[in-house]
Protein backbone atom coordinates (compact mmCIF):
# COMPACT_ATOMS: atom_id res chain seq x y z
CA UNK A 1 0.00 0.00 0.00
CA UNK A 2 1.00 3.17 -0.73
CA UNK A 3 0.30 6.56 1.33
CA UNK A 4 -0.54 10.10 -0.41
CA UNK A 5 2.06 11.96 -1.14
CA UNK A 6 4.40 9.51 -2.27
CA UNK A 7 5.16 8.07 -5.49
CA UNK A 8 5.89 4.58 -5.54
CA UNK A 9 5.24 4.37 -9.01
CA UNK A 10 8.17 6.76 -9.48
CA UNK A 11 10.62 4.62 -7.11
CA UNK A 12 9.41 1.99 -8.87
CA UNK A 13 10.83 3.23 -12.24
CA UNK A 14 13.64 4.63 -10.79
CA UNK A 15 14.57 1.26 -9.72
CA UNK A 16 13.70 -0.73 -12.83
CA UNK A 17 15.46 1.85 -15.20
CA UNK A 18 18.43 2.00 -13.27
CA UNK A 19 19.02 -2.21 -13.31
CA UNK A 20 18.10 -2.01 -16.88
CA UNK A 21 21.15 0.25 -17.68
CA UNK A 22 22.95 -1.95 -15.74
CA UNK A 23 22.28 -5.10 -16.65
CA UNK A 24 22.89 -3.99 -20.55
CA UNK A 25 26.25 -2.54 -19.53
CA UNK A 26 27.51 -5.78 -17.56
CA UNK A 27 26.18 -8.49 -20.49
CA UNK A 28 28.24 -6.37 -23.04
CA UNK A 29 31.02 -7.00 -20.17
CA UNK A 30 30.32 -10.08 -19.63
CA UNK A 31 29.76 -11.76 -23.30
CA UNK A 32 33.13 -10.31 -24.13
CA UNK A 33 35.17 -11.78 -21.51
CA UNK A 34 33.12 -15.02 -22.10
CA UNK A 35 34.33 -15.35 -25.65
CA UNK A 36 38.14 -14.54 -24.56
CA UNK A 37 38.32 -16.61 -21.25
CA UNK A 38 36.10 -19.71 -23.03
CA UNK A 39 34.41 -19.73 -19.99
CA UNK A 40 30.86 -21.12 -20.47
CA UNK A 41 30.16 -19.46 -16.45
CA UNK A 42 30.73 -16.08 -17.86
CA UNK A 43 28.82 -16.55 -21.08
CA UNK A 44 25.81 -17.58 -18.53
CA UNK A 45 26.15 -14.82 -16.74
CA UNK A 46 25.83 -13.01 -20.11
CA UNK A 47 22.41 -14.65 -20.92
CA UNK A 48 21.56 -14.30 -17.42
CA UNK A 49 22.27 -9.90 -18.09
CA UNK A 50 20.80 -10.11 -20.96
CA UNK A 51 17.82 -11.74 -19.66
CA UNK A 52 17.64 -9.32 -17.05
CA UNK A 53 17.39 -6.57 -19.34
CA UNK A 54 14.63 -8.18 -21.32
CA UNK A 55 13.33 -8.16 -17.75
CA UNK A 56 13.42 -4.23 -17.24
CA UNK A 57 12.06 -3.60 -20.27
CA UNK A 58 9.50 -5.53 -19.80
CA UNK A 59 8.81 -4.06 -16.37
CA UNK A 60 8.83 -0.75 -17.61
CA UNK A 61 6.29 -2.03 -20.22
CA UNK A 62 3.99 -3.00 -17.12
CA UNK A 63 4.47 0.34 -15.16
CA UNK A 64 3.45 2.33 -18.34
CA UNK A 65 0.32 0.24 -19.55
CA UNK A 66 -0.81 -0.28 -16.24
CA UNK A 67 -1.84 3.64 -15.77
CA UNK A 68 -3.92 3.79 -18.26
CA UNK A 69 -6.93 5.07 -17.23
CA UNK A 70 -10.46 3.34 -16.55
CA UNK A 71 -12.49 3.43 -20.08
CA UNK A 72 -15.70 2.10 -21.26
CA UNK A 73 -14.18 -1.16 -22.31
CA UNK A 74 -12.61 -1.63 -19.09
CA UNK A 75 -13.94 0.33 -16.23
CA UNK A 76 -11.48 -1.11 -13.64
CA UNK A 77 -8.82 0.42 -15.63
CA UNK A 78 -5.33 -1.31 -16.66
CA UNK A 79 -3.83 -2.27 -12.97
CA UNK A 80 -3.70 -5.99 -13.66
CA UNK A 81 -1.62 -5.62 -16.91
CA UNK A 82 1.01 -5.09 -14.45
CA UNK A 83 0.91 -8.27 -13.52
CA UNK A 84 0.73 -9.49 -17.08
CA UNK A 85 3.61 -7.90 -18.29
CA UNK A 86 5.41 -8.77 -15.29
CA UNK A 87 4.68 -12.75 -15.55
CA UNK A 88 6.23 -12.85 -19.15
CA UNK A 89 9.47 -10.81 -17.14
CA UNK A 90 9.64 -14.19 -15.42
CA UNK A 91 9.30 -16.28 -18.55
CA UNK A 92 11.89 -14.57 -19.92
CA UNK A 93 14.38 -15.04 -16.69
CA UNK A 94 14.18 -18.54 -17.73
CA UNK A 95 13.83 -19.32 -21.10
CA UNK A 96 16.32 -16.83 -22.04
CA UNK A 97 18.66 -16.99 -18.81
CA UNK A 98 18.08 -20.18 -17.47
CA UNK A 99 17.79 -22.44 -20.32
CA UNK A 100 21.39 -20.62 -22.09
CA UNK A 101 22.55 -21.46 -19.00
CA UNK A 102 21.67 -25.17 -18.86
CA UNK A 103 22.58 -25.41 -22.03
CA UNK A 104 26.41 -24.14 -22.00
CA UNK A 105 26.67 -26.13 -18.36
CA UNK A 106 25.96 -29.62 -19.73
CA UNK A 107 27.88 -28.39 -23.22
CA UNK A 108 30.68 -28.26 -20.91
CA UNK A 109 30.27 -30.70 -18.36
CA UNK A 110 30.04 -33.83 -21.38
CA UNK A 111 31.76 -31.87 -24.27
CA UNK A 112 35.76 -31.61 -25.24
CA UNK A 113 37.65 -30.24 -22.89
CA UNK A 114 38.20 -26.80 -22.88
CA UNK A 115 42.01 -24.89 -22.66
CA UNK A 116 40.72 -21.79 -20.35
CA UNK A 117 42.99 -18.37 -21.41
CA UNK A 118 42.64 -14.80 -20.31
CA UNK A 119 41.42 -15.37 -16.28
CA UNK A 120 42.53 -12.12 -15.37
CA UNK A 121 39.96 -10.32 -18.06
CA UNK A 122 37.44 -12.51 -16.53
CA UNK A 123 38.21 -11.77 -12.99
CA UNK A 124 38.16 -7.76 -13.56
CA UNK A 125 35.09 -8.35 -15.61
CA UNK A 126 33.38 -9.83 -12.55
CA UNK A 127 34.57 -7.19 -10.11
CA UNK A 128 33.65 -4.56 -12.47
CA UNK A 129 30.11 -6.43 -12.59
CA UNK A 130 29.83 -7.06 -9.11
CA UNK A 131 30.12 -2.96 -8.10
CA UNK A 132 28.18 -2.50 -10.78
CA UNK A 133 25.23 -5.09 -9.75
CA UNK A 134 25.63 -4.03 -6.13
CA UNK A 135 24.55 -0.23 -6.83
CA UNK A 136 21.39 -1.94 -8.61
CA UNK A 137 21.04 -4.01 -5.37
CA UNK A 138 20.67 -1.48 -2.97
CA UNK A 139 18.47 0.96 -5.11
CA UNK A 140 16.39 -1.98 -4.90
CA UNK A 141 16.83 -3.03 -0.94
CA UNK A 142 16.19 0.77 -0.46
CA UNK A 143 12.66 0.53 -1.90
CA UNK A 144 11.90 -2.54 -0.36
CA UNK A 145 13.33 -1.85 3.37
CA UNK A 146 11.36 1.61 3.35
CA UNK A 147 8.07 -0.04 2.03
CA UNK A 148 8.35 -2.87 4.20
CA UNK A 149 9.05 -0.34 6.87
CA UNK A 150 6.00 1.54 6.40
CA UNK A 151 4.00 -1.61 6.42
CA UNK A 152 5.67 -2.05 9.74
CA UNK A 153 6.53 -5.48 8.21
CA UNK A 154 9.19 -7.88 7.75
CA UNK A 155 10.89 -8.16 4.58
CA UNK A 156 9.82 -11.59 3.93
CA UNK A 157 6.15 -10.64 4.38
CA UNK A 158 6.57 -7.52 2.74
CA UNK A 159 7.63 -9.81 -0.30
CA UNK A 160 5.40 -12.47 -0.08
CA UNK A 161 2.09 -9.67 0.49
CA UNK A 162 3.57 -6.94 -2.11
CA UNK A 163 1.15 -6.02 -4.63
CA UNK A 164 3.60 -3.75 -6.82
CA UNK A 165 5.97 -6.81 -9.06
CA UNK A 166 8.69 -4.27 -10.01
CA UNK A 167 10.12 -4.02 -7.04
CA UNK A 168 10.51 -7.48 -5.86
CA UNK A 169 11.29 -8.50 -9.58
CA UNK A 170 14.52 -6.09 -9.21
CA UNK A 171 15.47 -7.49 -5.90
CA UNK A 172 15.55 -11.30 -6.83
CA UNK A 173 16.65 -10.51 -9.81
CA UNK A 174 19.80 -8.41 -8.67
CA UNK A 175 20.17 -10.58 -5.59
CA UNK A 176 20.40 -13.84 -7.89
CA UNK A 177 22.95 -12.00 -9.73
CA UNK A 178 25.51 -11.31 -7.25
CA UNK A 179 25.02 -15.07 -6.24
CA UNK A 180 25.79 -16.02 -9.87
CA UNK A 181 28.92 -13.89 -10.49
CA UNK A 182 29.98 -15.30 -7.14
CA UNK A 183 29.67 -18.92 -8.87
CA UNK A 184 31.38 -17.98 -11.96
CA UNK A 185 34.03 -16.67 -10.25
CA UNK A 186 34.62 -20.09 -8.41
CA UNK A 187 33.85 -21.88 -11.58
CA UNK A 188 36.74 -19.43 -13.15
CA UNK A 189 38.80 -19.79 -10.36
CA UNK A 190 38.68 -23.78 -9.44
CA UNK A 191 39.44 -24.06 -13.68
CA UNK A 192 41.98 -22.13 -14.06
CA UNK A 193 43.69 -23.82 -10.80
CA UNK A 194 42.90 -27.44 -11.60
CA UNK A 195 42.63 -27.46 -15.79
CA UNK A 196 39.38 -28.66 -15.72
CA UNK A 197 36.39 -26.75 -17.05
CA UNK A 198 34.43 -29.66 -15.15
CA UNK A 199 33.54 -26.99 -13.35
CA UNK A 200 33.18 -24.46 -15.49
CA UNK A 201 30.11 -26.12 -16.42
CA UNK A 202 29.22 -26.80 -12.93
CA UNK A 203 28.73 -23.38 -12.20
CA UNK A 204 26.67 -22.39 -15.24
CA UNK A 205 24.42 -25.57 -14.58
CA UNK A 206 23.56 -23.84 -10.68
CA UNK A 207 23.32 -20.54 -12.37
CA UNK A 208 20.80 -21.57 -14.51
CA UNK A 209 19.50 -23.63 -11.65
CA UNK A 210 19.42 -19.93 -9.51
CA UNK A 211 17.65 -18.51 -12.15
CA UNK A 212 14.44 -21.03 -12.63
CA UNK A 213 14.13 -21.06 -9.12
CA UNK A 214 14.02 -16.88 -9.27
CA UNK A 215 11.64 -16.98 -12.66
CA UNK A 216 9.27 -19.38 -10.57
CA UNK A 217 8.91 -17.51 -7.53
CA UNK A 218 8.57 -14.48 -9.79
CA UNK A 219 5.66 -16.54 -11.91
CA UNK A 220 3.97 -17.81 -9.29
CA UNK A 221 3.44 -14.24 -7.56
CA UNK A 222 2.04 -12.66 -10.68
CA UNK A 223 0.19 -15.43 -11.55
CA UNK A 224 -1.32 -15.02 -7.87
CA UNK A 225 -2.02 -11.38 -8.41
CA UNK A 226 -3.45 -11.66 -12.37
CA UNK A 227 -5.86 -14.50 -10.83
CA UNK A 228 -7.30 -11.91 -8.19
CA UNK A 229 -5.72 -12.23 -5.47
CA UNK A 230 -7.23 -10.64 -1.48
CA UNK A 231 -6.22 -7.66 -0.06
CA UNK A 232 -3.66 -6.97 2.45
CA UNK A 233 -5.40 -9.29 5.54
CA UNK A 234 -4.63 -6.48 7.41
CA UNK A 235 -6.67 -4.24 5.46
CA UNK A 236 -9.63 -6.55 5.13
CA UNK A 237 -9.59 -6.97 8.53
CA UNK A 238 -9.76 -2.72 9.11
CA UNK A 239 -12.88 -2.75 6.08
CA UNK A 240 -14.90 -5.33 8.38
CA UNK A 241 -14.29 -3.54 11.35
CA UNK A 242 -15.63 -0.19 10.10
CA UNK A 243 -18.64 -1.53 8.82
CA UNK A 244 -19.77 -3.95 11.50
CA UNK A 245 -19.50 -0.57 14.07
CA UNK A 246 -21.33 1.48 11.74
CA UNK A 247 -24.44 1.52 13.12
CA UNK A 248 -26.92 1.10 10.63
CA UNK A 249 -25.20 -2.13 10.22
CA UNK A 250 -26.24 -5.37 12.30
CA UNK A 251 -23.53 -7.86 10.86
CA UNK A 252 -21.54 -8.20 8.12
CA UNK A 253 -22.23 -11.50 6.24
CA UNK A 254 -19.91 -11.53 3.51
CA UNK A 255 -16.71 -9.46 2.24
CA UNK A 256 -14.86 -10.15 -0.52
CA UNK A 257 -12.03 -7.72 -1.79
CA UNK A 258 -9.29 -8.14 -5.03
CA UNK A 259 -6.55 -6.23 -5.87
CA UNK A 260 -7.11 -4.59 -9.39
CA UNK A 261 -3.49 -3.75 -9.78
CA UNK A 262 -0.86 -2.04 -7.58
CA UNK A 263 -2.82 0.27 -5.13
CA UNK A 264 -5.75 -0.39 -5.96
CA UNK A 265 -8.39 -2.58 -4.51
CA UNK A 266 -12.33 -3.49 -4.68
CA UNK A 267 -14.24 -4.22 -2.25
CA UNK A 268 -17.73 -6.18 -2.25
CA UNK A 269 -19.51 -6.37 1.33
CA UNK A 270 -22.79 -8.37 1.92
CA UNK A 271 -24.17 -6.61 4.89
CA UNK A 272 -27.29 -7.00 7.33
CA UNK A 273 -28.46 -3.20 7.93
CA UNK A 274 -31.14 -2.79 10.53
CA UNK A 275 -34.65 -3.56 9.70
CA UNK A 276 -36.07 -0.20 10.95
CA UNK A 277 -34.42 1.63 8.49
CA UNK A 278 -35.58 3.54 5.21
CA UNK A 279 -34.27 3.09 2.29
CA UNK A 280 -32.93 6.08 1.49
CA UNK A 281 -31.38 5.75 5.44
CA UNK A 282 -29.50 2.60 3.64
CA UNK A 283 -28.57 4.61 0.28
CA UNK A 284 -27.09 7.36 2.27
CA UNK A 285 -25.23 4.75 4.73
CA UNK A 286 -23.63 3.18 1.92
CA UNK A 287 -21.98 6.50 0.57
CA UNK A 288 -20.97 7.67 4.16
CA UNK A 289 -19.12 4.48 4.30
CA UNK A 290 -17.83 4.18 1.20
CA UNK A 291 -16.17 7.57 1.57
CA UNK A 292 -14.80 6.38 5.02
CA UNK A 293 -13.27 3.18 3.47
CA UNK A 294 -11.91 5.28 0.99
CA UNK A 295 -10.55 7.76 3.40
CA UNK A 296 -9.20 5.59 5.73
CA UNK A 297 -7.51 3.36 3.16
CA UNK A 298 -6.83 5.36 0.05
CA UNK A 299 -5.78 2.24 -2.07
CA UNK A 300 -9.75 1.40 -1.92
CA UNK A 301 -10.56 2.17 -5.30
CA UNK A 302 -13.66 0.50 -5.79
CA UNK A 303 -16.46 -0.13 -3.33
CA UNK A 304 -19.77 -2.12 -3.67
CA UNK A 305 -22.16 -2.57 -0.72
CA UNK A 306 -25.31 -4.88 -0.72
CA UNK A 307 -28.17 -5.12 1.40
CA UNK A 308 -29.26 -8.88 2.43
CA UNK A 309 -30.41 -11.02 5.07
CA UNK A 310 -27.99 -12.63 7.22
CA UNK A 311 -30.96 -15.74 8.23
CA UNK A 312 -30.72 -16.36 4.33
CA UNK A 313 -29.54 -19.90 4.00
CA UNK A 314 -28.11 -20.04 0.68
CA UNK A 315 -25.88 -17.11 1.02
CA UNK A 316 -24.65 -18.48 4.24
CA UNK A 317 -24.53 -21.58 2.39
CA UNK A 318 -22.72 -20.18 -0.44
CA UNK A 319 -20.04 -18.05 1.73
CA UNK A 320 -19.26 -21.59 3.85
CA UNK A 321 -18.53 -23.23 0.50
CA UNK A 322 -16.25 -20.53 -0.25
CA UNK A 323 -14.37 -19.87 2.64
CA UNK A 324 -14.91 -22.73 5.21
CA UNK A 325 -15.31 -22.21 8.90
CA UNK A 326 -12.95 -19.33 8.09
CA UNK A 327 -15.89 -17.51 7.03
CA UNK A 328 -17.23 -17.19 10.72
CA UNK A 329 -13.76 -15.81 12.07
CA UNK A 330 -12.67 -14.07 8.96
CA UNK A 331 -15.57 -12.89 7.20
CA UNK A 332 -14.92 -15.30 4.41
CA UNK A 333 -11.11 -13.70 4.07
CA UNK A 334 -8.65 -15.83 5.08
Amino acid sequence: MSEQGESPKGESTVTVVLAGSVNLAIAILKAIAGVLTGSGALLSEAAHSVADTMTEILLLTALRRSSKPADLVHPFGYGKERYFWSLLAAVSIFASGAMFSFYEGFSTVFGEPEEQENPIVGYVVLAIAFVLESISWLQAMRQVRRESGEQERSIAQYLRLVDDPAPKSVFFEDSAALIGLVLAFLGLLLHQLTGSSLYDGLASILIGLLLAVVAWSLGLTNLRLLIGRQADPVVVRGIRELLRDAPEIEAVVDLQTMLLGTDLILVCARVDFDDSLHVADVERACVRLAGELRERYPDVSEVFIEPVPRTDPDLRAAVLARYGEAATRYGGQQ
